[in-house]
């Protein structure tokens, strides 16, 4: 197998790099390849956000910019795209970038490790406010640092750099040059697709066809999983299929009943969809990872993973939500449809065969009757994974629970549909009594195990004060959760 050549947009130019293996990752790639040392390795899993650099792609004729965790980010997955480190945003003449200036003005930097990262996330939310020429905000600023720590804890002058930095004199992108450069990179005729050790087809019929011809490459997405696989597991993968460019599988598309979101969307823009469909969630959509990894990682890649504590899964259970596998068989494709909880047989494991390929989730719309709520349980309130995750949608008529539907995480082998909590629920008045009887049922109805992020015992206690809460929030009480809470200046 052979690799293509990798060739991104930086600084106005076209890079090109050959021999770049199928997982070597973009932080190693400049780190170690172009001797760019400005952006620093931390973590090495998509957690502290050191690495943060920004991308671009042309997007319905539009220059889109979003700040990922180049440590988990496969180098290949660039390859069209541009690309801007912390090394790139300052002037010719040197003068420094805003969110560069802001963080100097504002005593933004101590140690100094974390700083490249904080200043490409500040970047990332300049160029978004700067061309929708509106004022940044403490929340805006929160929500586009969640994906960064600081272990100094200097939060408060990198927040304050944030909303000050839209206030220096504007140096704003190129988009039309970078445009220009990006069109000129689609023109160049790509290997062919069977010798490349790394494929990234732009078609559905491409992706089902080169996943037909190799069955045992490595399905990626946005590699917030499998970049972990990379860097900590040492795994290597000879073959790699990568679906992000898949144009289908890149949409959001709204039917009457239903969203179907695309395996390749991202978690950010999935979210969106979901939010604007149901406000309520939107509290912990952004609670789910960091911003960088929301802007990599994709809805299909999440679910696909399977992992017991991934996040959306307890919440798509919850909502009902349905599974579309495609294949290629005999020059036909093929497509089944399934209910999300009946994808997994076991730990990471699922029913799909070799051949197929997770394309669509279906989810149903929001009715009238229904209550719908999902609790995210975790040592810290942002970019932190899961202990518990319970997701409830329950549909009130008149005082009684016609419907119930409930999806938890953290406590079996796979994600899992409560079923006996909901036989609980199903037709009972909705009073403090259904109530206690259901909290003791959830609480009984798994046996969680215990582990670095939290013992069994405190799971199943949490797991019935959740549905307490649920219960308070549907009685008019709002203090019973953090997000009800304000912090002096948080929303100056």
């Amino acid at each position: 197998m052979t690799t293509q050549v990798l060739r991104f947009i930086r600084r106005g130019e076209i890079v090109t790099l050959a021999d770049v293996p199928p997982t070597r990752t973009l932080l190693e790639v400049l780190r170690e390849d172009l001797h760019c040392t400005g952006t620093k390795e931390g973590c090495n899993e998509g957690d502290c956000g050191a690495c943060t650099v920004v991308v671009g792609e042309e997007v319905n004729g539009q220059l889109q910019t979003k700040a990922v965790n180049s440590c988990i980010k496969m180098a290949h997955s660039l390859d069209g795209k541009a690309l801007w480190t912390v090394e790139d945003i300052a002037a010719d003449d040197g003068c420094l970038h805003p969110a560069q200036e802001a963080m100097v003005q504002c005593h933004g930097s101590q140690c100094g490790f974390c700083t490249p990262g904080f200043v490409m996330s500040l970047f990332g939310l300049y160029q978004q406010h700067a061309h929708a020429g509106q004022p940044i905000t403490r929340a805006d600023a929160q929500h586009a640092l969640s994906g960064n720590l600081c272990r100094c804890t200097g939060y408060r002058p990198i927040l304050d750099a944030a909303q000050t930095m839209l206030g220096l004199p504007a140096v704003p992108v190129d988009e039309a040059k970078t445009l220009s450069k990006l069109k000129q990179l689609a023109q160049i005729p790509r290997g062919l697709e069977a010798d490349l050790a790394y494929k990234s087809p732009t078609t559905l019929p491409a992706l089902l066809a080169a996943r037909a011809k190799h069955p045992q490459a490595q399905i990626v997405a946005g590699c917030t999983d499998v970049g972990l696989w990379v860097n900590k597991m040492h795994m290597d993968f000879p073959q790699v299929l990568d679906v992000t460019q898949v144009a289908e599988l890149r949409r959001v598309e709204h039917y009457r009943h239903h969203i179907a979101v695309g395996a390749a969307v991202t978690l950010t823009d999935a979210f969106a969809a979901l939010v604007a469909d149901r406000p309520q969630l939107g509290a912990f959509a952004s609670r789910f990872a960091g911003l960088p990894v929301r802007n990599a990682g994709t809805l299909g890649g999440n679910v696909a993973n399977g992992s017991p504590i991934g996040d959306s899964m307890p919440l798509l259970i919850a909502l009902g939500a349905n599974v579309v596998l495609m294949a290629l068989r005999k020059g036909k494709v093929t497509h089944r449809e399934l209910r999300l909880e009946d994808l997994y047989t076991g730990y990471r494991k699922n029913v799909m065969a070799p051949d197929e390929v997770l394309a669509w989730i279906k989810v149903p719309k929001a009715v009238p009757a229904e209550r719908s709520r999902v609790y995210k349980i975790s040592k810290r309130f942002e970019d932190d994974i899961s202990a518990v995750c319970l997701a409830l949608n329950l549909h009130i008529v008149d005082g009684q629970v016609v419907h119930a539907s409930v999806g938890v995480g953290g406590v079996a082998a796979t994600p899992v549909r409560a079923r006996k909590t909901e036989a609980a629920l199903t037709g009972e008045a909705w009073t403090a009594d259904t109530v206690m009887t259901a909290m003791a049922t959830l609480r009984g109805e798994f046996s969680p195990i215990s582990d670095m992020r939290a013992s069994s015992a405190y799971r199943t206690e949490v797991l019935g004060n959740l549905l307490q809460r649920y219960w308070l929030e549907s009685q008019g009480l709002a203090a019973v959760n953090l997000e009800s809470f304000v912090l002096e200046g948080e929303a100056a």
